[in-house]
């Protein structure tokens, strides 16, 4: 029974509402000694406290896409076949225009909201450079089918979640395509592919998006395997320019330090809620030592940039949880490296799906200015008049979003 299904969210409540008549039918009618009596009225209450349990975890999974199916949540789950040392630029010195094409078959995706908006369709993928083989998430814009657009090859969006996180859940919980297909037919928003592909690579460990040899190439299952697929399969603009990665939370973390590193592979990142230094997630792998966490820190990245990268950043956050980490990134940034910055009053939310939400078509109508896909000239930054008595280097490391990063979901 799939841990997200309808039918295992039935058999909840179902056995939550006969957790609760028991004690009711029985309490006083149990026969036998006292001893007996007693343990049988203890199990019938953990037996409820269990059953109420099990509905709220599943109620707030189904909501937020936690976690896809039981090997996630069991942390048996392990999408690593391989782990090479990859070398700095995560290519492993393979010539990718050499490569093959990447020939996939795809499915309807199953699960909430999935079948809304023309339909979200999906495909395993082994990455012949990664070593990783999971499942990607691909939604076309209406514009793909007309037949005006058949030479047209679209700009495309990788779309990644927080830790712990499915890759369903911009789709699932935030809803991107339905809220973004009236804007793609009325011409605010470009006619974007959207690529979710899975990112809880290892159980219970964030990848952090990071390479790290013998364990994980997250980095280049993301930035190498992932497009390469994409462009091998649909009429997606293969130039850097036309490239694009957003995320909340972990998945902000990410989507900056992917387009930062990778400026020959994006052309802007958007963070919803993120941080700049890793240990902003504490099981991130990419925490785990100073090393690692200089290499995979933006912030840092763009400081020791030789040239300033042609990367177009969004960052929106509440202070303490994301706004600190894009000032920090917005005082470094020099041209053509451009950042634009949104603060979030308290009021707009927590850490979580109902603040990101809503974010969704400001976002895209962001990325298609700056991607080129507009003459359109975006507005104004909200913004906070202080960094709430931050040091700079708080600033400087994304430390300042400790607080918020203990919700990070």
């Amino acid at each position: 029974m799939s841990l997200t299904g309808t039918p295992f969210l039935y058999t909840t409540i179902v056995l939550s509402v006969v957790a609760l008549i028991l004690p009711l039918v029985l309490w006083s009618r149990l026969r036998g000694p006292q001893a007996m009596r007693a343990a049988a009225r203890v199990l019938m209450l953990l037996f409820a406290q269990a059953t109420a349990v099990t509905l709220i975890f599943v109620v707030v999974n189904n909501q937020n896409d936690l976690y896809d199916n039981w090997a996630d949540l069991l942390g048996t789950g392990d999408h690593v076949q391989q782990a090479a040392n990859l070398g700095r630029d995560g290519t492993g010195g393979i010539a990718l225009k050499r490569l093959p094409k990447v020939r996939q078959t795809f499915t309807a995706a199953e699960g909430a909201a999935m079948h809304a908006a023309g339909g979200v369709r999906v495909t395993q993928l082994e990455g012949r450079v990664s070593g990783v083989n999971a499942e990607v998430y691909v939604w076309l814009p209406p514009q793909y089918g007309e037949p005006a657009y058949r030479n047209h090859r679209f700009p495309v969006v990788e779309l990644l979640p927080g830790y712990p996180g499915s890759a369903k859940a911009w789709f699932g919980s935030l809803k991107v395509h339905e809220q973004l297909l009236p804007l793609m037919r009325s011409g605010r928003v470009a006619p974007f592919i959207l690529v979710a592909p899975r990112t809880n690579l290892l159980a219970g460990v964030d990848t952090g998006c990071a390479n790290i040899p013998g364990t994980v190439n997250a980095d280049s299952w993301l930035s190498i395997d992932v497009p390469k697929m994409v462009t091998d399969n649909f009429r997606a603009a293969a130039a850097p320019a036309n490239w694009a990665v957003a995320g909340y939370s972990a998945g902000a973390h990410c989507a900056v330090k992917l387009a930062v590193a990778h400026p020959d592979r994006y052309r802007a990142a958007v963070s919803l809620s993120g941080y700049n230094d890793p240990i902003g997630e504490r099981n991130s792998l990419a925490a785990q030592s100073v090393t690692l966490r200089e290499r995979n820190n933006p912030y840092l990245l763009l400081r020791k940039a030789a040239t300033p990268p042609r990367i177009a950043l969004y960052l929106s956050g509440e202070s303490g949880d994301g706004y600190q980490a894009g000032v920090a990134l917005e005082q470094l940034a020099k041209a053509p490296t451009t950042v634009h910055v949104v603060f979030l009053p308290r009021s707009a939310g927590g850490h979580n799906m109902a603040l990101w939400r809503p974010q969704v078509p400001a976002v895209f109508e962001w990325l298609t200015v700056n991607m080129g896909q507009s003459r359109a000239r975006s507005g104004p930054t909200p913004r906070e008049p202080s960094s709430a008595g931050s040091t700079h280097a708080a600033l400087a490391s994304g430390t300042a979003s400790r607080a918020g990063a203990a919700r990070k979901r």
